[in-house]
C-alpha cells in the first residue's frame, strides 16, 4: 500500500477537484492567461460606429429619433459599406414619421441591414420576454440574436451560433455579420487575444455629419452600430479584467469568426492520455530516481504542457484543457514532499534508537543475530510465521528455523554463507530462499532479506522474513494458466503448439505422420444466446470430457478458442487410421451431452491436417487444420475433411480475385449492361435492369457468377454497389434528357443496408443527377430483408416517400415471401425465371405464376416476369394478366448504346412517323 500511496493521493486529489468543479476555474484562468501572451490585432474589416459620449453631447439625450438611423443608413450606402448591424432596440414604435423614414432607408439599402432580437428576463421569474424588431423593420432586414451567456464567475467567454426564439432558430449577430453558417449548435470561445483597442471605432456623430475621412474609412467594411457610452450601461466583463461594451463584444466575436479563431476545447481523450503518461512516469521513476530529479521532471512536464497548449491556442482554434494535468503535477509534488518528510522522520527515529519499536510493529518477521549468528531480536511477525514465542528463540542459532534437508537433496541453508553474501553485495543486503520449519513441524518456503551492520555490541545481522507459500502457489497457478485452459482443464494453444513441435521432432527420423484434428462445435452460439454463458460453459466442459474419453491417452487434447478444440496424435503403423479416427470423434457427438439435469445435442465438424503432407511445422498444421475445418463446416457439417492443397489454393484464388477486383475498381474496368424490360402486349420498352460486367484486360469479360459472390462478401461490396447505382442513375438521366423515359432497375447489395443511410444516399444521388424518382427502381431479395427488418422497413418507407419504386426480386424462391408482401412497402415483384422457363410444359409452374399475378393485382403491385425466351411464353403470360417481362427473347444484357440503337431509336422513329 505504501508503494502506491503517492499515486492514490493524486487520484484522490483529482477526484475531489472533479467533484467540486474547482478545475473549471483553473482551466478558465489558464485559457485567459494565454490570451495575454498571444495578443493579435483585429482584421480591420469590422468597424464600430459608436453611440458615444461626444455623439450624445452633439445630438442630444438618448434615445434619438429613428430618422437619424435612417440618415445614417443613407451615409453608409453612399460610403459603400458591406453590411450594417444595429445593436439597438427596435422592438417598440416611436414617432410614426421617423419609423416610416427608417423603413424607407432599410428598403433603399436593399435588405443588407441586420437588426437585433433578444430575450429579456421578466422580474417575477416567469418566461423571458422576446424582443424583436417591429414588423415593418423586420420585413426589410436580417434578424440576429445579441444575447450572450454570462458564466458563474461573471465573465463572458462563449458566443452562440444562434438561439431559438419561439418556434424559429435565429442566428447570432456576429455569425450573420461574418457570413458564417449558423447550422452549428454548440457555442465557441471568443478569442480575447484579439485586442479590443485594435478594432476601428468611429463616432456616430461624425458619420451623420458626413465627415469625408470618416466615410472613406468605412468603404467595404462590416459595420456594427451600438452604444459605447458609459451612461447607456451596455457593459460586459471579459477575461483578464477587461470590461467591454456590447458592440465591442459583438465585434470581437465577428473577428474570431473572420480570422478563423472560433476557439473550441479539445476532447477529454488528450487529458486522459496526458494523465496516464504522468502517472506512468511517476510509477516508473518513484523509487528509481531521487526526489530532486522527480521534481525537475514534473516542473519540466508542467512547463512543456503549458507551452504546447499556448502554441496550439496561438496557431489553431483549439483550447487544450491542462487544468487536471497541472493539478496532478501539483499533487505529485505534494506527495514527493510528504514522502521526503516521512523518510526524514524515519531516519530521525533510527538515530534516536527506536529500532525495537519499529521492529515490533513490522508485519513481516524480523530476526536479528549477533556475530555468532544467535538470535537477539524476535518480533511478533516472526512469531506469527514460525509459531515460536520470543523467549523460546532468543539465544538459539538461526539454523533452528530451517528444515532439515531430505536425503540426496541440495546443500542445506547456511547462515554464514548468507551473511557473507550480504557483506559483499552493494548496499549490504541479499535476498535468499530456504525451507523453513514451523513449531508444529510443518515446512514452508521462506524469503529472507539479510543485511549486516556494525552495532555497539559488535557486528550484527538482520533478516526480514516472509512466508511465500501463497506466492509460490500463485506462481504455480499462473504457470498452470499459461499452459492450460482454466475452464476445461485441457491444454491451451501454446501447450498444443509445443506438443506438436515435440511430436514432429519425434517422428521426423522415423518418417511417420502426425495428425492434428481441429474440432469446431456446430450451433454452439445458439446455446450461449438462449441459455446463457453459464450453460455454454457446462457444454464446453462436457465436450472436453468426451474428447478425453474418445481420444485416448497418447494424444494432446487442447482448447484453442471459444468453441474450437484440437487433438494431436502420432500415427504409428498399428494405430487407427487418421480418417477413421476423425470420423469416430465426429460420431461420438451423435449422442447427447449431459450437463446436470439438461441434455444437449451438439454436433461437431472436424478439420484434419497430417504431417508432412498437411504441413511441415506446427504453425502449418494449425493453419491448414483451420482451413479444413472451415471446409467441413461449409460442406460436411457433422463429419470431417482432411486438408488438401486445393483447399488453400481455393482460398488463395479468392484472395487473388479480391485483389484483382480492387484494382479493377481503381482502373475503371467495370461496365454496366442493361437488359430491356418490355410491355408484353406490344414489346415496347418500359425499363432496363442494370447489370454489372467486368472487362478484364487479359481475360476479357468475366462472368458475374465468378466474381459477384466474392464482391458481395468483401470490403469492396459497398463501393461497387454505390458505383452501379450512381452510373445507372446518370444513364437514366441522360435518356430522360433525350426525351426517353426509361425506368432503370438496380439490384441492391446487402452492404448498402449494413452501413450508412441508403435513403439519404438515394436522395442525394437524385438531387445530384436530377433524375425523376419514378424512373429508378430498387430490386431487393429475401436475404437483404432478413438483415434487420425494423431498420430495413423504415429505410424502404423513406425511399418510397422520395418517389422511388421498390421491387421484390426472385419472388417465390425464398421461405417467407408472402409475409414480406404484407410487411414491407413494395411497388411490385419479379417472378423468378425458374418458374417461367418451363411455364408452358409444367402445370405446377403455371399455377404458381397465375396465383402470383392474381395476388399481386389484389395487392396493387406490378409484376415483371423474368426468363422469357420465346413468344409463346410471352403470350401465355399476357393471357394470365402479366403486363411486363424480360428475357433473352426480348434482348440479352447489352451496353447502353446498343440498347439505344435497338429500342430507343426505333421508338423515336415511330414517334416521328406519327
Amino acid at each position: 500500500m505504501k508503494r502506491y500511496r503517492p499515486h492514490i493521493l493524486v487520484v484522490i486529489a483529482l477526484a475531489v477537484v472533479l467533484s467540486t468543479g474547482w478545475h473549471a476555474a483553473l482551466r478558465n484562468a489558464l485559457t485567459d492567461l494565454r490570451f495575454t501572451w498571444q495578443s493579435r490585432a483585429a482584421s480591420g474589416n469590422v468597424v464600430i460606429v459608436a453611440i458615444d459620449a461626444p455623439s450624445i453631447d452633439q445630438i442630444g439625450v438618448w434615445p434619438w429619433p429613428r430618422r437619424l438611423h435612417a440618415e445614417l443608413l443613407q451615409k453608409f450606402e453612399s460610403a459603400g459599406v458591406q453590411d450594417v448591424a444595429f445593436d439597438v432596440d427596435f422592438s417598440t414604435p416611436s414617432d410614426p414619421a421617423s419609423d416610416e423614414a427608417f423603413v424607407k432607408a432599410l428598403r433603399d439599402v436593399g435588405g443588407a441591414t441586420i437588426l437585433p432580437s433578444f430575450k429579456q428576463p421578466v422580474p417575477n421569474g416567469g418566461a423571458a420576454h422576446i424582443n424583436r424588431p417591429l414588423k415593418p423593420f423586420s420585413n426589410q432586414s436580417w434578424p440576429a440574436v445579441v444575447n450572450v451567456t454570462v458564466e458563474p464567475d461573471g465573465l463572458v467567454r462563449r458566443y452562440p451560433f444562434g438561439e431559438k426564439l419561439g418556434d424559429s432558430f435565429v442566428p447570432s449577430m456576429a455569425v450573420v455579420l461574418a457570413g458564417q453558417n449558423a447550422s452549428r449548435t454548440s457555442p465557441f470561445l471568443i478569442d480575447f487575444g484579439i485586442r479590443a483597442a485594435s478594432i476601428p471605432l468611429v463616432s456616430f456623430a461624425d458619420v451623420l455629419r458626413g465627415d469625408p475621412a470618416t466615410l472613406a474609412s468605412l468603404k467595404d467594411k462590416r459595420i456594427i452600430v451600438g452604444a459605447t457610452a458609459l451612461e447607456l450601461g451596455d457593459r460586459f466583463s471579459v477575461p483578464n479584467g477587461g470590461i467591454v461594451s456590447g458592440p465591442v463584444l459583438q465585434a470581437l466575436a465577428a473577428e474570431s469568426i473572420i480570422q478563423q479563431r472560433m476557439l473550441r476545447r479539445t476532447s477529454d481523450l488528450g487529458m486522459v492520455l496526458g494523465l496516464s503518461v504522468i502517472c506512468l512516469l511517476m510509477i516508473f521513476s518513484w523509487r528509481r530516481v531521487g526526489p530532486g530529479l522527480r521534481v525537475a521532471m514534473l516542473v519540466a512536464a508542467g512547463a512543456a504542457i503549458e507551452l504546447i497548449a499556448a502554441l496550439v491556442q496561438s496557431k489553431w482554434p483549439f483550447v487544450i484543457d491542462t487544468s487536471l494535468l497541472h493539478i496532478a503535477i501539483f499533487a505529485y509534488l505534494t506527495a514527493i514532499a510528504l514522502d521526503e518528510i516521512d523518510f526524514r522522520s524515519l531516519l530521525g527515529r533510527i538515530a534516536e534508537s527506536r529500532f525495537h519499536r519499529i521492529a515490533m510493529s513490522l508485519g513481516d518477521g524480523l530476526v536479528c543475530t549477533d556475530e555468532d549468528h544467535r538470535i537477539t531480536v524476535w518480533n511478533p511477525g516472526a512469531s506469527a510465521i514460525f509459531g515460536y514465542m520470543p523467549a523460546e528463540m532468543i539465544g538459539q542459532p538461526f539454523e533452528a528455523l530451517c528444515a532439515k534437508p531430505a536425503e540426496g537433496s541440495a546443500k542445506p541453508f547456511s547462515m554464514r554463507d548468507a551473511a557473507r553474501q550480504a557483506l559483499l553485495v552493494p548496499g549490504g543486503a541479499v535476498v535468499v530462499e530456504f525451507e523453513g520449519r514451523r513449531r508444529n513441524g510443518e515446512t514452508f518456503p521462506v524469503e529472507a532479506s539479510f543485511s549486516g551492520w556494525q552495532g555497539t555490541d559488535g557486528f550484527q545481522y538482520g533478516a526480514i522474513l516472509r512466508d511465500i507459500s501463497v506466492r509460490k502457489r500463485e506462481a504455480e497457478r499462473v504457470r498452470y494458466l499459461a499452459e492450460y485452459d482454466a475452464l476445461t482443464g485441457l491444454a491451451n494453444r501454446n501447450t498444443l503448439h509445443a506438443g506438436l513441435v515435440g511430436l514432429i521432432a519425434d517422428v521426423e527420423p522415423q518418417s511417420c505422420e502426425v495428425a492434428l484434428l481441429v474440432i469446431g462445435l456446430d450451433g454452439f452460439q445458439r446455446i450461449n444466446d438462449t441459455l446463457g454463458h453459464a450453460a455454454g460453459d457446462l457444454v464446453l466442459r462436457a465436450v472436453a470430457a468426451r474428447l478425453k474419453s474418445e481420444a485416448g491417452d497418447e494424444t494432446v487434447i487442447a482448447r484453442l478458442s471459444g468453441d474450437e478444440f484440437a487433438i494431436a496424435r502420432q500415427c504409428r503403423e498399428d494405430s487407427e487410421p487418421v480418417a477413421e479416427f476423425a470420423e469416430r470423434i465426429a460420431r461420438a457427438f451423435e449422442l447427447p451431452l449431459a450437463t446436470g439435469t439438461r441434455q444437449h445435442r451438439v454436433r461437431v465438424s472436424v478439420g484434419v491436417a497430417v504431417y508432412p503432407d498437411g504441413g511441415h511445422s506446427a504453425e502449418d498444421l494449425l493453419s491448414n487444420g483451420h482451413l479444413a475445418l472451415s471446409r467441413a463446416k461449409a460442406t460436411r457439417r457433422g463429419s470431417h475433411v482432411i486438408f488438401e492443397s486445393t483447399i488453400r489454393q481455393e482460398l488463395e484464388n479468392r484472395l487473388t480475385l479480391e485483389s484483382e477486383l480492387a484494382l479493377a475498381a481503381d482502373r475503371g474496368e467495370f461496365e454496366l449492361f442493361y437488359q430491356p424490360q418490355v410491355r408484353l402486349v406490344d414489346g415496347g420498352l418500359v425499363g432496363a435492369e442494370a447489370l454489372i460486367r467486368w472487362r478484364h484486360p487479359v481475360r476479357g469479360y468475366v462472368s458475374p457468377g465468378e466474381f459477384m459472390p466474392v464482391v458481395n462478401t468483401s470490403a469492396l461490396s459497398e463501393r461497387i454497389a454505390s458505383w452501379v447505382m450512381e452510373t445507372a442513375c446518370w444513364q437514366a438521366r441522360a435518356w430522360e434528357l433525350s426525351g426517353q423515359s426509361v425506368r432503370v432497375a438496380i439490384n441492391l447489395s446487402p452492404s448498402q443496408l449494413h452501413s450508412g443511410d441508403l435513403a439519404h444516399s438515394v436522395a442525394t444521388l437524385l438531387d445530384a443527377t436530377g433524375l425523376t424518382p419514378s424512373l429508378l427502381e430498387l430490386e431487393v431479395t429475401e436475404d437483404i430483408l432478413l438483415l434487420d427488418e425494423d431498420r430495413v422497413l423504415d429505410m424502404f418507407k423513406r425511399i418510397q416517400e422520395l418517389g422511388v419504386r421498390i421491387l421484390f426480386d426472385d419472388f417465390g424462391t425464398g421461405y417467407a415471401s408472402l409475409s414480406y408482401l404484407k410487411k414491407f412497402p413494395l411497388d411490385g415483384l419479379k417472378i423468378d425465371r425458374s418458374f417461367v422457363l418451363d411455364l408452358l410444359a409444367d402445370s405446377d409452374d403455371a399455377a404458381i405464376v397465375s396465383s402470383t399475378i392474381g395476388l399481386s393485382k389484389q395487392l396493387g403491385l406490378t409484376v415483371v416476369a423474368e426468363g422469357i425466351e420465346n413468344r409463346a411464353t410471352a403470350d401465355f403470360l399476357v393471357s394470365m394478366g402479366c403486363a411486363e417481362g424480360q428475357g433473352y427473347f426480348f434482348g440479352r444484357p447489352m451496353p447502353a448504346d446498343a440498347l439505344e440503337r435497338q429500342f430507343l431509336v426505333v421508338e423515336r422513329e415511330s414517334v416521328s412517323a406519327a
